[in-house]
């Protein structure tokens, strides 16, 4: 398969020890935010990046950490009502949260998603916020306090509120031709199969992200830990004869075009191994990806 299996840490209780294990394991990336793991993420990742120094990291600005809340008002970067709010996407918030989160992984982050920037937005509010974000997180890497960025949405594609085309709009506009818009982040999964059936047939943010260049980081491809449970053993048959329920449901996934990254939470060095295992596979044909969707739907 074209995609690599990467450490999401959104899910795991101990984030330091999950990027230990999976670093030692051949992990070449992990995905982290602020408000992960109680806000604690980033500085639970210092110690595995200082160790594995070719491993990259991802990050994220957008939700505010708790403790984030205090400091930033303190420092004239987030005004009361995005405190309250929870969700910032402001240039000046961006410009802190980017400079604290560099100080708290002990390094510049290769990537920078706008974390859900369609959180609390109207359709009629989205250029603008997006526009206004990629100025800042342009600045940023002009400033080499980051590598590059991109958007991490959970609804944004599927609900219409903006698209690839859109996104390279907005990051031409504030970059202008050489802009560091680098990647997209959305879920991918046997319960999100929509961007699958319409990559499948060339359209959609995954084909779209493919033609532009762009890297998909696919998230939440177990579905929070559900979905082998909801994969039948006819099913696994069907899809990935001899496999288990799990690795069958990576094996979409790290199979639907144009996903680069596949990420996965775990701690459990059985389970990392089992799943780089699944996505190192062949990719599964375009003929049983539709199996797939005809059997599940989207």
């Amino acid at each position: 398969m074209t995609a690599r299996l990467g450490l999401g840490t959104y899910r795991c209780l101990d984030v330091a020890e999950a990027a230990l294990m999976a670093a030692s394991r051949g992990a070449d990336w992990v995905d982290t935010a602020p408000n992960y793991e109680n806000g604690q993420a980033e500085t639970s990742l210092a110690l595995a990046l200082a160790a594995y120094p070719d491993m990259r990291v991802s990050t994220k600005v957008g939700f505010l950490p708790p403790s984030a809340r205090r400091l930033g008002m303190r420092a004239g970067a987030l005004s009361a009502e995005d405190a309250e709010h929870g969700h910032c996407l402001a240039p000046d918030y961006i410009a802190w949260q980017v400079a604290r989160s560099k100080r708290m992984l002990g390094r510049v982050p290769d990537l920078v998603f706008l974390h859900n920037p369609e959180h609390g937005c109207h359709e009629g509010e989205i250029a603008d916020r997006l526009y206004a974000a990629f100025l800042a997180l342009e600045e940023a890497c002009s400033q080499h306090a980051i590598g590059a960025y991109g958007v991490a949405t959970w609804c944004g594609f599927s609900s219409g509120l903006f698209d690839v085309s859109t996104l390279l709009e907005l990051a031409t506009k504030a970059g202008g031709p050489d802009h560091h818009l680098r990647a997209i982040q959305l879920p991918v999964s046997l319960v999100h199969l929509a961007p699958v059936a319409r990559a499948l047939d060339g359209q959609g943010p995954l084909a779209d992200a493919l033609d532009a260049g762009l890297e998909v980081f696919a998230s939440a491809p177990l579905h929070g830990g559900e979905i082998p449970g909801m994969v039948t053993p006819e099913l696994s048959e069907l899809i990935n004869p001899g496999r288990t329920p799990a690795e069958t449901a990576l094996a979409v996934v790290a199979s639907a075009p144009g996903v680069k990254r596949v990420l996965l939470s775990t701690g459990n060095p059985e389970h990392w191994m089992r799943a780089a295992e699944a996505v190192g596979r062949p990719s599964l044909s375009p003929d049983v990806l539709r199996r797939v969707v005809d059997v599940l739907g989207t």
